[in-house]
Order: structure tokens, then C-alpha cells, then sequence
């Protein structure tokens, strides 16, 4: 509930501090006066859409303050925010507003805490509902006739919606999936294709040893050198071993010096060391004669071999450019695309097994959908019927109205179009009720409207500006009874220039419009003099004052009848009779509902 509003520098305020209090709280004064700007305040303190304009002129920076206290929805929703209410379950919605060289800049905070618009936006749903007359644009959208018709179905419908929502991520997922496996098969088959490509050019290399290529590099020359290797072999046998010629090998030498050194260790035992060194250098040279002529009668020449081995380098240095750089890097690539392979034949599940699944998935979504549309059909019979009982008091007698239900593409929300049909005359053709309602019926449509979920929204304060505009004293007499039925359910708000409707105020308040000097205003009072005897500039401000009840005689007076003469005074009392009369009764039947709220 709406505590209190406090505004500064807005409009045509200046400063203004209000009070309100339970059931119907009535605001009335001349037209122009600004009782709207009032209910723009609320508004902007909850996160509505302002103009640099909003701020009051001559003034940078506005503030409105809007003091609620809080229902359990809101108490709860506060909590998911890590929001603490302040004592007594209350919270203080602010907007501050200040105005820059081109631009506006606005802050919103709930109990000191800045917040978003989203967030903002979250608690005007739950905490406030402003209605105005010539919504025909908010009633008309398809989907707030969905939301009205499923809030008023109550808990079966909101749980089924649920369970849709469910089953719509489900298959939107299971189609995600299938859409992405179709726009990747191609990627998919094309790669297997290349992967298969390569594995079978190096499965043909039969890579093995990371250090082949050098290997054969070194075979290579010495293939290409067989004739000059056993040139030197020869040559080298000659030298070290037995020479052909009349030259004397390394080994003949080598067997001279053993011999005299025997003879010299015969004299001098010092010299047997280097008698075995002599004698080991004989065998070791021996040996490698041996060596090197076991290394040249090996030696053939082998041009096939040498083809091979230029055929097999040349291969692998095609596979090293291709997968390399290295012979090694070739080897690991090989190894990795094999794994690569397994993946892209046997790696998730089958575009087959993702196309069922789609289809299981969308299947349940219908049949959820179904069963949502079988409730919203049940809720819509009981909501027409409702609603035209609720709207025969208003003086629409023949009024028709009927819920149409047409089938849609299924979404989180069913599968069901839904199109509030109307016609307010017999004899004339059901039609969407936007392109159909005029001004002065769409407002008792909503005001019906609103009866219908009295006991079902949880929203706590309804605010109504001008809804009666339009209207006869017999229809304005029938809005102010609905008006006053609400009020046993919410704190309703109402802006009205219906005597009518004003009498029924459990709370009544005049705005008024005033012309003053605020620099001379203290002057003014010293002196005596008028405000009209100084030269300096006046300004406009709005005031609001709550009227006691011989306040509210005159201002229903004047309303009434433009003056306070004594025939308005004695209607003007009538009138008060008969709302206390009115607010009295027990409330009809009609205002309550069978259903638990949502």
C-alpha cells in the first residue's frame, strides 16, 4: 500500500508531501490543476519514462520519494534482491532527477540501494497498477489478454504454463542440437574426406623412426661412393698391412722395432713398457688391416639399392613439406588424425538419433500445449461470463464479450492466440476490442475488468486516472460502486471529476493550481502589502490538501453545480449520504472469486 508521496521540483511542484490511507483515496480539482502530475510522480518514482521537462523550471535536480508498505509477493521478491525492507515491512522507492546541458540523468533507488530499470520495472508490476482511460492500445495487445486470462485460471493454468515453458526449452535444445549437426554434417564429411586422404598417404609412407632420413642420406653416399671406398680401403690395407710394392707396410715396420726392441730390454728392463706398447700397437694394426680388408671385398656396387633410397628420400621429404616440418612432426600428425578419425565416425550422437529426439521433444510440447489450451478454455467460459455480469451495471446491458482461442506455433507461453472479442451493442458483430470500444466503454471495460480480479491480483495499489470521462450519472453512479467494491480488495487511487464518484472516497484530497512570488512571499507578510505591489517574477505551483468533511460538501459542490449556492451543498450531501449508505452494503458476489490466486 501507497503510504506517501513526497515530490520536489517536479513540474509544477515545488514541494509537496502526501498522506494516503487504505481503501478509495479520491483526488479532484479543476481540469488543469495537476492532479496527473501526481500520479506521474508515482509513476516516475517506479522507474517510468521521463523528459528533461519533468524537472520543474528554473530547478537541475528533482527527487521524488514514494513510501509503500509490503505485502508478502513484494516482501519475498525484496529478499531474492538481498533487499532489506525498513521496520514495519516498508520500503521507499526514489528517483532522483537532474538535468545536464542536453541530457537527463536519473537514479532509482529502494531503501537507499541503487537499482536498474529492470529491476524497477519487476516492482511495479508487483507493487502498483496505473490504469488510464484510452488504453485501447494496452488492452488490445494479445499478450496482456493472455496474462489476464491465465492469471484469472488461477493455479492449474499457471503450473501447466509452467510445465509448457519446460517442454519449449526442451525441444528448442533438442532442435539446436539437430541444427547444428545438419550445418556441421557438410564441415563433418568434408574433413573425414581429407582425414581419410591423409592417413592413407601416410599409412603408405609406413613412417617408423623419426631419424630415417638421415639414416638413408648416409646410405645414399655411400652408395653413390662403392668404387672410390674400395680404391681407399685398398690403399689403406697396403699401407698398414701388406704393400704390394717394394715399400714396406705400417706392420713390417712396426714388427722391425718390436724386434730390436727385445733385444735392447735385454740390457735395460726400462724399456718393456714400451716394448708392449709396440707389441700392441703390431695387433691392433693387424686387426684393422684385417678390417679394412673384410670392409673392401664387402663393397659392391648396387644401383638398385641406391634408386631405392633416393626414391624413399625423395618420398619423405614430400611427407615432411606436406606434414613437417620435421619427420618427426609428420609422425605425430599422422598419429593425431587417426584419433581425429574415431571421433568423426563414432564421436556424438547421429543426425538419426537427434531428428527422434526432436521429435519426442515437440510432441510432448503439444501435448502440454493441449492441455494448457483445454484450461485457458475452461478459464475463458467462466472469465466471459464474469465479466459481462460485472459489466451489465455499467449500463451496457447487451453487451457481448467472448474469448477467442486460435491455434498458434507452439512457444513457452502454449500455443494459443488469444483475442478478446467485444461488441457493446445487440445485433452487432464480435470484434477484437480495440478496433470496436469506445472511450467512455473501454473505461468500464477495464474498471469491469479489474472487478473480475478483485480477490485475484496481488497487486496491492490500483491507480485510476480519469476513468470516468465520458460517462452519464447513471454509468459514473455504477463506476463509483465498482471503484468502492475494489477498494475492499486494494488501495485504490483515483483522479475524477465525477461527483459521484468523488462521494464514495474513503480519503478525498483537491489539487489546486496556484500563482505566487515564492522571493516575496516573506516580504509580503511583514509588510502587509500584497504580493500583486512588488514587480518581481511569479511562478506556478501545485498544492494538494485533504479535505475534512466540510471541505468535502463545498468541493462536491463545486463540482456538482460550479459554486458552492446552497442547492449544491444540499445535492453534495445527498451524495455523501448515499456513498456511506453504499460502502456499507456487502460486497456482491460478483467481486469475489471461487479461484485461488495464482
Amino acid at each position: 500500500m501507497l503510504l506517501s508521496l513526497s515530490i520536489e521540483n517536479f513540474a509544477l511542484i515545488d514541494k509537496l508531501e502526501l498522506q494516503f490511507g487504505t481503501g478509495l483515496n479520491v483526488l479532484t480539482g479543476e481540469t488543469g490543476a495537476g492532479k496527473s502530475i501526481i500520479l506521474d510522480a508515482l509513476d516516475a518514482a517506479l522507474g517510468g519514462k521521463l523528459s528533461s521537462r519533468a524537472i520543474r523550471t528554473g530547478t537541475t535536480r528533482s527527487l521524488i520519494e514514494a513510501t509503500f508498505h509490503l505485502t508478502p509477493p513484494v516482501l519475498n521478491w525484496l529478499k531474492t534482491q538481498e533487499i532489506d525492507p525498513l521496520d514495519s515491512n516498508t520500503l521507499i522507492a526514489s528517483r532522483e532527477l537532474t538535468a545536464g546541458q542536453n541530457s537527463l540523468r536519473s537514479r532509482s533507488r529502494l531503501n537507499g540501494i541503487l537499482v536498474n530499470r529492470q529491476l524497477m520495472d519487476q516492482l511495479r508490476e508487483l507493487i502498483v497498477e496505473i490504469t488510464a482511460q484510452g488504453q485501447t492500445v494496452h488492452l488490445g495487445q494479445q499478450a496482456r489478454q493472455r496474462h489476464w486470462l491465465d492469471a484469472f485460471g488461477g493455479n492449474p493454468i499457471i503450473q501447466q504454463r509452467q510445465i509448457v515453458a519446460s517442454a519449449y526449452t526442451t525441444a528448442q535444445q533438442a532442435q539446436q542440437a539437430l541444427e547444428q549437426k545438419k550445418q556441421g554434417e557438410q564441415q563433418r564429411l568434408q574433413r573425414l574426406d581429407l582425414i581419410e586422404y591423409q592417413l592413407k598417404e601416410l599409412s603408405s609412407a609406413s613412417l617408423q623412426e623419426p631419424d630415417e632420413q638421415t639414416q638413408l642420406e648416409q646410405e645414399r653416399i655411400r652408395l653413390s661412393h662403392t668404387v672410390e671406398l674400395q680404391q681407399q680401403s685398398y690403399n689403406v690395407y697396403q699401407i698398414i698391412y701388406q704393400n704390394d710394392n717394394d715399400a714396406q707396410a705400417a706392420a713390417d715396420l712396426l714388427g722391425k722395432a718390436e724386434t730390436i726392441l727385445t733385444d735392447m730390454v735385454k740390457f735395460d728392463s726400462q724399456l718393456q713398457p714400451i716394448l708392449e706398447l709396440v707389441s700392441n700397437a703390431i695387433a691392433h694394426i693387424t686387426e684393422a688391416g684385417r678390417e679394412i680388408s673384410n670392409y673392401g671385398a664387402s663393397l659392391e656396387s648396387d644401383p638398385e639399392r641406391l634408386e631405392e633410397v633416393e626414391e624413399r628420400i625423395h618420398l619423405l621429404k614430400q611427407i615432411c613439406r606436406k606434414y613437417g616440418p620435421t619427420l618427426a612432426d609428420a609422425i605425430n600428425y599422422y598419429e593425431k588424425i587417426q584419433i581425429e578419425l574415431e571421433e568423426l565416425n563414432g564421436g556424438g550422437q547421429s543426425l538419426e538419433t537427434l531428428e527422434k529426439a526432436y521429435k519426442i521433444a515437440y510432441s510432448e510440447l503439444e501435448k502440454a500445449c493441449q492441455i494448457l489450451t483445454n484450461l485457458r478454455a475452461k478459464a475463458a467460459t467462466t472469465l466471459e461470463q464474469k465479466l459481462i455480469e460485472e459489466l451489465k451495471p455499467l449500463a451496457m446491458e447487451k453487451v457481448q464479450f467472448q474469448v477467442e482461442i486460435a491455434p498458434t506455433t507452439p512457444t513457452a507461453t502454449g500455443s494459443d492466440r488469444i483475442t478478446f472479442l467485444f461488441s457493446p451493442n445487440a445485433g452487432e458483430p464480435l470484434q477484437p476490442l480495440n478496433e470496436t470500444a469506445s472511450g467512455g466503454e473501454m473505461s468500464r471495460f477495464l474498471l469491469a475488468l479489474k472487478a473480475c480480479f478483485a480477490d485475484l491480483d496481488d497487486t496491492d495499489t490500483l491507480v485510476f486516472d480519469e476513468i470516468d470521462v465520458g460517462v452519464s450519472g447513471r454509468v459514473a453512479q455504477a463506476i463509483a460502486e465498482k471503484l468502492n467494491q475494489l477498494s475492499h480488495h486494494h488501495q485504490v487511487l483515483c483522479v475524477t471529476h465525477q461527483p459521484l464518484v468523488a462521494a464514495m472516497a474513503d480519503h478525498h484530497y483537491r489539487v489546486s493550481k496556484f500563482v505566487i512570488n515564492p522571493d516575496l512571499e516573506l516580504q509580503s507578510t511583514q509588510t502587509g502589502k500584497s504580493q500583486e505591489e512588488f514587480s518581481s517574477d511569479v511562478r506556478t505551483v501545485v498544492r494538494v490538501s485533504p479535505l475534512n468533511t466540510t471541505e468535502r460538501r463545498e468541493e462536491l459542490a463545486t463540482l456538482a453545480g460550479g459554486q458552492s449556492a446552497q442547492q449544491s451543498i444540499a445535492f453534495a450531501d445527498s451524495l455523501l449520504v448515499q456513498a456511506a449508505s453504499l460502502r456499507q452494503k456487502k460486497l456482491p458476489t460478483t467481486a469475489k472469486s471461487v479461484r485461488n490466486r495464482p
